[in-house]
């Protein structure tokens, strides 16, 4: 086998910074003394202000992990979903997911996901387009790198209605 055979198809990084902003003066003397907020920033993006879930002492008003997880899962599969009606020739007028996720604690303090389901309300220019804009789901979900890295399922629940229609 040739070395440029081996190779892996293409290698992304990603970078990022990630810092704690809750120190109230006595930083993390006790569980109550602090606060979860945190500062996500990315070079040349604006930063994301985040914190822990409320059900953790986190500040509702900000992102949590979690939350960051489901919106990843998502996009990505918006994103492959698009690339993928674009290669079957379906013309994606608009798109709009209501995304939810389950996640369960396993009582040791830790918790996992247990799955994510995506609810794509697709439309699309015309009625020939829709068994293909069904069909784009599975192709996206194999596409997508974020679903390609979790050990829970993702699942689709798709809705497609054609432009122009009342359905």
């Amino acid at each position: 086998m040739s070395t440029a055979s081996a190779r892996p198809l293409g290698e992304h990084h990603y970078a990022l910074t990630t810092t704690w902003t809750g120190n109230r003066g006595t930083g993390t003397s006790g569980y109550r003394d602090y606060t979860r907020d945190v500062t996500v920033e990315v070079a040349g993006k604006p930063a994301l202000l985040a914190s822990a879930d409320k059900p953790f002492r986190g500040d509702p008003s900000r992102w949590n992990p979690e939350d960051l997880l489901v919106a990843a899962l998502s996009e990505c599969h918006l994103l492959s979903y698009l690339h993928a009606c674009v290669t079957a020739g379906v013309v994606v007028i608009s798109y709009r997911d209501e995304a939810t996720g389950l996640m369960r604690e396993t009582g040791a303090g830790g918790g996992a996901f247990a799955e994510v389901t995506l609810h794509p309300q697709v439309v699309v220019a015309e009625e020939s387009m829709v068994v293909a804009a069904e069909a784009a789901h599975a192709q996206a979900n194999e596409w997508c790198f974020i679903a390609n890295s979790v050990n829970f399922p993702v699942r689709h629940e798709a809705t497609i209605t054609v432009a122009g229609t009342d359905a």
